[in-house]
Parts: structure tokens; C-alpha cells; sequence
């Protein structure tokens, strides 16, 4: 059995049509919250998760509570074939939510209706301007930070997320991204990928959801954990329920520090990470982050087995 485990969570991207039905079919207690979460926000998740189309499942407003609802029915899984409780927990954007349900933050419903919420913030934050955003492989996190700044008299434009230390996401203005893209190629980028997204995420071009975010918040319970986050905006272990919710208003202007806090995680001795949610998009990560890192992951109801196998043994 590892010393220290961690418990880690996918954000938006990893969304499937079909996805977390294995999970509801093994437990009908699921299907009761995604109905309650329909009847309250008027909305038909369940339907769209199970049968599309794709395009409405990949509207930001619908992805982030499926994809939240995905992980906590794995993490529940899990849980019910084994007792196993994490040393921290962490998520990746809106993942950060999953892992707040995971260290007893916040109830399930919460946090779904919470995602719902942040997800058409996102998106009417920035309504009807131009944006961009663009994944680029190859430069390190240093040479991505001057290049946006350099950048920016074209218009704002920020290393949204640090995914791997060759991977960057840059967030902002159509023309802002567009010029750092430029300017990046000629620097040596191996690729640059513009995204197809709703939004310029973890951008100031969003700051208005930041703060109708900090309102819903408000009206739920946050409760006190014993067990950190490791917050995206910082990389530093939190378990002030305050804190944690003015992090997460933070987070939706800030960059997502994926890489220091996984190397934060590592250094705090943890030996296994156990990514809850669909596919395995954070173990991918991880393998470019440390490739020594332990890292199990569960998206189907048969992956439950090989961890509780791993755990056991």
C-alpha cells in the first residue's frame, strides 16, 4: 500500500457521449441526483450525456457538470468496494470542484449546480467579443509568459493553463492570441493548436464570471477539510474553507498551475495518484510531468477492480 495517495480530477475536455452510464446503471442513486440536477436547473444532462448530440455536450454550461458528475460516480465506485481515504486531493479547472466534493468540501448537488453555473458565466462573460485560445508544445513555461507579454500590444493574451512542461494553453483576444501564436512559431514552437472553446478561460477577458461565480458561492455551504487542495492558482496546499472558495473565484481569471502543483504533490511523498473521471487525460499529463510517478486511473465501472487489486496487494 503507498504512503501518501492523491486523489486527482479531469477538467473540460474529456467529455464523451455514453459517459459515467456504467456507473448509473450499477447505482441508481446517481440517476436521482442527475434528475434532481435537471428538474432544478431545467436543463436535460442525463440525456445529453448518454446520447448527445456531441455538440450540446461539449457547451462549457453542460460539460462541466457532467464531466463532475463522471468523476464523483468513479470516486464513489471506488469507495464502495474499498475504504480509502486521500492525503490530498486536487483538480484540473473545473476538476477543482470534483475535488472539493472528494475532501468533503462540498455536497455532490452543490458543486454540480456550482459547475453549471460557472460554465455559463464563462461563456456570457466575454459574449460576443473575439477571442482565441491555443495549445503550444514545445517551449517551456518562461519562454510562453514573455512571448504573451510581448504580445499583448496586439491585445490581452496569457498562459492559461500549464499543462506539462512542454505543454502550454494561451488564453485571450483573438488578436492578442493570434499575434503570441505568431511570435511563438518563430521562437520554435513544435505545434501550435488553435482550440475550438466558448470562451477565453482563465483570462481577465472573463473577470465578470469571477465575480457572479463569487455570488452563487456565497448562497452554498462550504464545509472545513482536513484534507489540502492543492489550489490551481497557486500550487499551495489549502484546507480554510474561505480560502478554498476565494480560490476558486481566482481561478477562473488565473493561470492553472497543473504542473507545480503535481510536482507540489510529489514532493510531499506522494506515491500514487488515482485520476477519477472520464478517460485518462491527467495520467497522460503526468507521464510528461514524472515519469516515475504511480498513476491509476478509473473513467469505466471494470477499472474499479484493477485499483482495488493494486491497493490490496
Amino acid at each position: 500500500m503507498a504512503k501518501k495517495i492523491a486523489f486527482i480530477f479531469p477538467g473540460q475536455g474529456a467529455q464523451y457521449i455514453g459517459m459515467a452510464m456504467d456507473f448509473i446503471a450499477q447505482d441508481p442513486s446517481l440517476e436521482e441526483i442527475i434528475n434532481n440536477f435537471d428538474k432544478k436547473n431545467n436543463t436535460n444532462l442525463l440525456s445529453i450525456m448518454k446520447d448527445g448530440p456531441e455538440e450540446k455536450l461539449k457547451e462549457t454550461r453542460f460539460t462541466q457538470p457532467a464531466i463532475l458528475f463522471h468523476s464523483i460516480a468513479a470516486l464513489r465506485a471506488l469507495q464502495n468496494e474499498i475504504e480509502i481515504t486521500p492525503d490530498f486531493v486536487a483538480g484540473h479547472s473545473l476538476g477543482e470542484f470534483s475535488a472539493l466534493v472528494a475532501n468533503g468540501v462540498l455536497n455532490f448537488e452543490d458543486a454540480m449546480y456550482l459547475v453549471h453555473k460557472r460554465g455559463e458565466f464563462m461563456i456570457k462573460a466575454n459574449e460576443g467579443k473575439p477571442f482565441a485560445m491555443a495549445a503550444i508544445i514545445g517551449p517551456d513555461e518562461e519562454t510562453v509568459r514573455n512571448i504573451c507579454q510581448q504580445a499583448s500590444s496586439e491585445g490581452v493574451v496569457v498562459a492559461a493553463n500549464f499543462n506539462t512542461p512542454v505543454q502550454t494553453v494561451i488564453s485571450g483576444s483573438k488578436a492578442g492570441v493570434e499575434k503570441a501564436c505568431e511570435l511563438l512559431s518563430e521562437a520554435g514552437a513544435k505545434r501550435v493548436v488553435p482550440l475550438v472553446v466558448g470562451g477565453p478561460f482563465h483570462s481577465p477577458l472573463i473577470a465578470k464570471a469571477s465575480e457572479w461565480l463569487t455570488e452563487e458561492m456565497n448562497s452554498i455551504q462550504f464545509s472545513s477539510t482536513t484534507i489540502p487542495v492543492i489550489a490551481n492558482v497557486d500550487a499551495n496546499l489549502e484546507t480554510d474553507s474561505e480560502k478554498i472558495k476565494l480560490n476558486l473565484a481566482k481561478q477562473v481569471t488565473s493561470s492553472v498551475l497543473w504542473v507545480a502543483s503535481m510536482q507540489r504533490m510529489i514532493s510531499e511523498g506522494v506515491e500514487l495518484f488515482i485520476e477519477f473521471g472520464p478517460q485518462k487525460v491527467l495520467t497522460g499529463m503526468m507521464k510528461k510531468i514524472d515519469r516515475k510517478a504511480k498513476i491509476l486511473n478509473i473513467d469505466k465501472v471494470e477499472d474499479v477492480k484493477k485499483i482495488v487489486d493494486f491497493i490490496k496487494n
